[in-house]
C-alpha cells in the first residue's frame, strides 16, 4: 500500500507564515505591474524596444528560469535512465520546482507577447511553422509543463486518499455558515473523493512511464533548440557567444545548473524547516558536477580557440569582463567540487552550487541579452517594473513551493528504511543506497 510514497513526508507547521506574507506582498505587486502591463501596453512598463525586443523576461524568466528548473530532468536521467534510486528521495522536490519553474516561465511568455489577443493561433495547428525553433521551444515547454503536473499528480492523489479533511473543515468553519455544507454533505464529499483518488491512482501508475520518456525527451529538444533561436543573430550577438555550438552548450549547461539547483534548494529548504540534509545523496551529485562543467568548458575554450576568439576573451573590455566572470564561477566551483572532503561539506556544497548557478545562469544572460547588440542607437536596461513584475513571478514561484510542502508528502522523510539523512560526523556509514531498487516504475509515486 505505501509503495514509495513512505519515501516522502509532508512538512508539518503553519501555512500563514512571515515569509508567507512576505512572499504574497512582492506578487501582489508584481501583478498589480502585469495588470498596467494589461491595462496601459506593454510600452507604459517595459524599456523593451524593436532594437530589444526580448528582455529580461525572456533573458531570465525564460532562457534562464526553464535551465533552473531542470532539476526534475536531471535527477529523472540519472533515476530513469542510469538507474540510480539513491536519488529516488529527492525526485518529488526537483519535480515541484520544475513545475513551478516551467509554469511561470510560460506565464511569462504570455505576459511578454505584444499582441497576445493572438496566442489562441498557437493552438490551431493550421497556424504552426513546424520549422520554426520558437515553435518548438513554446511547444515543448507547453506540453512539458502539462507532463509535470502528471508526474507530481501521485503526491495529490495520495494525500487525497488518505486525508481525514482536517483542513477542509476548518475553512469550512471559517466560512460563513451559510456557505458551509452540513456535516453530512461534507463526510460524504470527503469519501466520494477518497474513493476516487483510490481509483485513479494505481491507473494513473500504470502509464508513468508513458510520462517519464516524455519528461525526459521534451527538455533535451527544447533547452537545445533554447540556444539554436540565438544562431539567426550572427552579426548581433557577441562572437564570445555566437558559435554553432550554442544547442549542445545549451543542453549541458541546463544540466549541470539542473543538479546544482536540487543542491542549492536542498539545503536552503533543510535549513528553513529545520530538517536533515540528505547529505549522502546531494554529495553524490555534486560528484557528476564537475565531469559535466569540464565537459562544457572544454567545448568553449575549444570553440573560442578554433575560430581566433581566445583574444577577445582576455581583452578586459565589457564583454571580456562578463565571459571571464562566467568562466570563473562556473570553473572555480567545479575545482572545489573534485574535492571528495568538500562534497561531504553542507557549506561548501552550498558556496559551489551557487557558485555554478550564477555562472551558468550569467552565461544564458550573456548570450540572450549582455552579448547581444542589435547596433547604434539601441539601449536596453530593465525598467523598475519589468523588474519587479520578475520578482513578483519569483516570489510566486517560492510562495507555492511553500505551501505544497506543507500540504503534500514531497520532501526526503528521514525516518524511511533507506534514507540517506546522515551528518558529517557520521557519514562513513553512506553507500547503502544502491541496495534501493524499484519494485515498479515511479514517478511522483
Amino acid at each position: 500500500m505505501a509503495g514509495h510514497h513512505d519515501e516522502f513526508i509532508k512538512l508539518e507547521g503553519k501555512i500563514f507564515t512571515r515569509s508567507f506574507f512576505v512572499m504574497l506582498t512582492l506578487v501582489v505587486i508584481g501583478f498589480f505591474f502585469i495588470g498596467v502591463r494589461y491595462v496601459k501596453g506593454i510600452g507604459a512598463v517595459s524599456n523593451m524596444s524593436d532594437g530589444y525586443p526580448w528582455g529580461i523576461w525572456i533573458a531570465y524568466d525564460v532562457a534562464t528560469g526553464t535551465a533552473i528548473a531542470c532539476g526534475g530532468y536531471a535527477v529523472a536521467i540519472l533515476i530513469y535512465i542510469r538507474n540510480n534510486w539513491k536519488f529516488h528521495p529527492l525526485i518529488r522536490s526537483a519535480l515541484l520546482t520544475s513545475l513551478f519553474g516551467y509554469g511561470l516561465a510560460g506565464f511569462s511568455v504570455v505576459v511578454d507577447l505584444g499582441r497576445y489577443w493572438n496566442s489562441y493561433g498557437f493552438f490551431i495547428p493550421s497556424r504552426w511553422q513546424i520549422n520554426s525553433a520558437m515553435f518548438e521551444v513554446a511547444l515543448c515547454v507547453m506540453t512539458y509543463t502539462l507532463v509535470l503536473i502528471i508526474e507530481f499528480l501521485p503526491a495529490v492523489l495520495w494525500s487525497l486518499e488518505n486525508s481525514k479533511g482536517v483542513t477542509l473543515r476548518k475553512v469550512a468553519d471559517w466560512l460563513h455558515p451559510r456557505l458551509t455544507p452540513d456535516e453530512a454533505r461534507l463526510a460524504s464529499g470527503l469519501e466520494w473523493v477518497r474513493s476516487s483518488a483510490a481509483w485513479l491512482r494505481p491507473r494513473l501508475d500504470k502509464v508513468l512511464v508513458f510520462f517519464i520518456v516524455l519528461g525526459i525527451t521534451l527538455p533535451t529538444m527544447h533547452q537545445s533548440s533554447l540556444g539554436s533561436l540565438l544562431l539567426i543573430a550572427a552579426t548581433k550577438l557577441h562572437p564570445l557567444w555566437h558559435t554553432g555550438f550554442l544547442p549542445l552548450l545549451f543542453l549541458i549547461n541546463c544540466i549541470y545548473i539542473g543538479y546544482s539547483i536540487v543542491i542549492l534548494e536542498s539545503i536552503i529548504s533543510s535549513n528553513a524547516f529545520k530538517r536533515e540534509i540528505e547529505l549522502n545523496e546531494l554529495s553524490g551529485l555534486s560528484r557528476i558536477i564537475p565531469w559535466l562543467t569540464v565537459i562544457w568548458l572544454s567545448v568553449r575554450v575549444g570553440d573560442l580557440a578554433y575560430r581566433g576568439q581566445l583574444g577577445a576573451a582576455i581583452k578586459l573590455d565589457f564583454y571580456s569582463c562578463f565571459f571571464l566572470l562566467e568562466f570563473l564561477l562556473v570553473a572555480g566551483g567545479s575545482i572545489i567540487l573534485f574535492s571528495s572532503r568538500m562534497r561531504r561539506s553542507p557549506r561548501w556544497l552550498f558556496i559551489t552550487a551557487a557558485m555554478i548557478i550564477l555562472g551558468g545562469g550569467l552565461y544564458r544572460f550573456n548570450v540572450y541579452l549582455i552579448g547581444f547588440n542589435p547596433g547604434q542607437g539601441w539601449h536596453y536596461f530593465p525598467s523598475i517594473a519589468e523588474l519587479m513584475i520578475t520578482v513578483g513571478v519569483i516570489a510566486l514561484e517560492l510562495l507555492g513551493y511553500q505551501v505544497l510542502v506543507k500540504l503534500f508528502p514531497v520532501l526526503p522523510n528521514p525516518k524511511h528504511a533507506g534514507s540517506g539523512h546522515k551528518t558529517a560526523d557520521n557519514s562513513h556509514h553512506a553507500g547503502t543506497h544502491e541496495e534501493i531498487l524499484p519494485a515498479a516504475v515511479h514517478v511522483g509515486k
